[in-house]
């Protein structure tokens, strides 16, 4: 554990002299770099230009994505305040995953990774600082976080259980240094079946050390036998048996080693996929995902719902196909077996496939373009919401009002339980698609921009030079109804797996 040099309890247990300072209930992210003054000491300037780079390429551009403001850098670290827990929470994984990709070809020794620790609190606040017990609990839970981790308070957790796609281990409550109460401690983990993987994990290890233990016996026995003078052993053989000796239980790994995807651990993330090598040819036919055929025409895209999907504009679209379904795990697994996709895929066949980055998305299409011959590719923006209304200009396709059971998310009706069901569950739009709302997230084409002022009005992807972010659409299961409205829209980083996150296929004609 790298030490916490800057942010010492006593900047912020005393409040500032002057009276009638403003004071605000805000979630407090610390960020500090693990084994700092080594680093330092090794390369001072290289540090110190990587931690300043780190700062602006990750953790300032994620604060503000997810609406925080930052307080100040001290070198080491950081201190950033929302007004929303489910926000911080989520800007924090999000760091941590984006330093998982920025470290991925970096020698472990040579390494800049960050605990962060994340608070709800009563602060004080000035203009370049704040103060006050909120922060000094978030600082000493950062204190104790592991590097790459994201632990936060009881308080925290109360507040987010159950908005964030995510699992939580309790820590239990922990006594920190200058804070009077006990505070209680999770770390937050990848999604929400981490901690069964996790136990998991530990019982195949311990099933792995029994196997090699009763081996190692086995191994002891037939040296002892083989080690005796040849008349002794023929007496032992000649002797009535006692008991059996062990049989050697064969060493494998453990069953879930071979099978279990690289998904992210509980260090909160897989790094981003880096490109795979072009799968050879084979002689397997590729399993092609059932497409429907869009006339195309033109729309009113967007609504006054939301800021993000304001202006209203037409849109005119040509023709093109798009899967009927969501990507499933069997078809991307067929992908991940050719080497071409950087994960093997968890869950039923015939499941939509999760967990997914945009970049994991270009994949799988690279890929299937590449092994069929033919112009496969992310949908659009302009393209998945036409295909989403099918031909209707309602809030849902199938109306104006929610009706229970016809998409898959929270508060959809009794298949939008804790997993997403199987594709094609529901009924489809009216041009035969399924799962154009809830389900899963689907990826498009699009870099993510704010609101549509300057979008195209011809159905191309909306595109530019620094695109860190690109657009979702559809909603999850893990969301409410105002996500499977087909003008819904968000953004999330490029290279960051999420488990509510798929995608579909378009295909040009």
């Amino acid at each position: 554990m790298g030490e916490i040099r800057n942010f010492r309890p006593g900047n912020h247990d005393e409040p500032p002299p002057h009276s009638g300072m403003p004071r605000r209930l805000a979630a407090i992210i610390v960020g500090d770099i693990a084994s700092y003054s080594r680093l330092m000491q090794a390369d001072e300037e290289g540090t110190h230009a990587r931690v300043k780079r780190i700062e602006r390429d990750i953790i300032q551009p994620s604060i503000i994505e997810h609406h925080g403001s930052l307080v100040k850098t001290t070198g080491d670290g950081f201190i950033a305040v929302f007004d929303s827990p489910v926000e911080a929470v989520r800007c924090s994984i999000v760091i941590q995953q984006n330093l998982v990709g920025r470290n991925a070809s970096i020698p472990k020794h040579s390494r800049l990774e960050y605990r962060i620790g994340v608070n709800l609190g009563d602060v004080i606040v000035e203009p370049d600082d704040i103060y006050g017990d909120g922060v000094n609990i978030a600082t000493r839970i950062e204190g104790i976080a592991e590097p790459g981790q994201v632990y936060i308070s009881g308080a925290i957790y109360e507040q987010i259980k159950h908005k964030i796609v995510c699992g939580y281990e309790s820590l239990g409550d922990r006594k920190v240094k200058n804070i009077t109460d006990p505070v209680r401690v999770y770390r937050v983990l990848p999604d929400a079946d981490a901690v069964g993987r996790t136990r998991s994990r530990r019982e195949n290890a311990l099933i792995f050390s029994l196997a090699i233990t009763l081996l190692a016996i086995a191994a002891g026995a037939l040296w002892y036998l083989l080690a005796q003078p040849q008349g002794r052993v023929d007496e032992r053989v000649a002797a009535p048996a006692a008991s059996p000796a062990p049989s050697p239980v064969p060493q494998s790994p453990p069953r879930e080693a071979a099978t279990q995807a690289p998904q992210p651990s509980p260090s909160l993330a897989s790094a981003p996929a880096s490109p795979a090598p072009a799968p050879s040819p084979s002689a397997t036919p590729v399993r092609e995902p059932e497409m429907v055929a869009i006339r195309g025409g033109s729309f009113a895209m967007g609504s006054n719902d939301d800021p993000t999907e304001r202006p209203v504009h037409q849109v005119t679209i040509k023709p093109f196909s798009i899967g009927k379904y969501p990507v499933t795990v069997q078809e991307w697994n067929e992908c991940a077996a050719a080497k071409a996709c950087g994960f093997t895929a968890t869950g039923k066949d015939d499941a939509p496939v999760s967990n997914v980055s945009w970049t994991d998305a270009q994949q799988y299409v690279a890929w299937l373009a590449q092994a069929t011959k033919k112009p496969y590719r992310l949908p659009s923006e302009a393209e998945w919401e036409y295909a989403a209304r099918g031909g209707t200009q309602t809030k849902y396709w199938w109306g104006d009002k929610l009706r229970p059971g016809m998409a898959g998310c929270k508060d959809c009706g009794d298949l939008a339980a804790e997993q997403p069901a199987k594709v094609g569950s529901f009924k489809p739009n009216p041009f035969g698609l399924y799962d154009m709302g809830g389900a899963i997230d689907q990826w498009v084409e699009d870099c993510w921009h704010r609101t549509y002022q300057g979008a195209p009005s011809d159905g191309s992807a909306w595109s530019s030079a620094d695109c860190s972010s690109h657009v979702l659409r559809s909603g999850s299961w893990k969301n409410d109804s105002r996500y499977v409205r087909p003008s819904n829209r968000d953004g999330y980083d490029t290279n960051v797996r999420y488990p509510t996150h798929g995608f579909r296929v378009a295909l040009s004609p």
